[in-house]
């Protein structure tokens, strides 16, 4: 009788072993599966514009802000500004809408333009290395006036374009376009990150974390519940 105990009371104790082995196992792939999705979207650049309208006079030169946050070198991708509003002729089918600004294998590619915006568009190529891909345009008319898109189209993030409006107004006064230099402030080099991290640090840690804590309780209860059902079940049988 002794020895019919002794056998009895471990072999719970090796499927204790194995059932912890295997749910171990199934919680350490779901929280690399987190952190894997996580880790995809840290760090990846996301385009953004002004949160309001770019109102100018006619003959200003203005500046259509656009940068990617966090900065990204984009000297090497195509750039396109265009009017998305405008659409080809109907009547003709092999008509197309040009861009208003089209950079292209590091250059500006002049034969894809909008004719009334050749040689009055330009980026600012230094900034392109730090993700300033704003947009100037010289001597703005009425007819410029409208919804502008930046697009990436080989950007690696879920938000590859922004759209930026231009209004221009006979009775607008001057403009904080001509009262400053016509420079866009680049993306800082230097962000104090101990004050408060950018969201794209903080969006992914705070997913990993709740994985986390998810799976380690997920585990534990589990295994309590399973301890109890086997102690229950071999108290059954003593």
């Amino acid at each position: 009788m002794k020895s019919y105990r002794y056998i009895s009371s471990v072999v719970p104790f090796k499927v204790d072993v194995m059932d912890l082995t295997y749910s171990f196992t199934l919680w350490a792939f779901i929280i690399y599966l987190a952190f894997v999705a996580c880790s995809s979207t840290e760090g990846q650049s996301q385009m953004i514009g002004p949160s309001g309208l770019i109102i100018a006079a006619p003959g200003d030169d203005i500046i259509l802000p656009c940068h990617l946050e966090p900065p990204l070198n984009v000297q090497s991708l195509t750039v396109e500004w265009s009017k998305p509003d405008l659409k080809p002729d109907p009547s003709d089918r092999l008509s197309r809408v040009g861009y208003v600004h089209l950079y292209r294998g590091r250059r500006e590619v002049v034969d894809m333009k909008i004719p009334s915006y050749i040689g009055r568009t330009e980026l600012f190529t230094d900034g392109l290395k730090k993700g300033n891909i704003s947009l100037r345009i010289i001597n703005v008319t009425l007819a410029d006036s409208g919804r502008y898109r930046c697009f990436i189209p080989k950007l690696n993030s879920k938000v590859k374009d922004s759209v930026v409006e231009l209004v221009v107004d006979p009775n607008h006064g001057q403009t904080w376009t001509t009262e400053m230099p016509l420079q866009t402030p680049e993306p800082k080099e230097e962000r104090d990150d101990t004050v408060w991290p950018s969201r794209s640090r903080v969006i992914p840690a705070v997913v990993l974390s709740v994985a986390l804590i998810l799976a380690v309780g997920g585990m534990a209860v589990y295994l309590i519940k399973h301890n109890l059902r086997k102690t229950q079940e071999f108290t059954e049988k003593c």
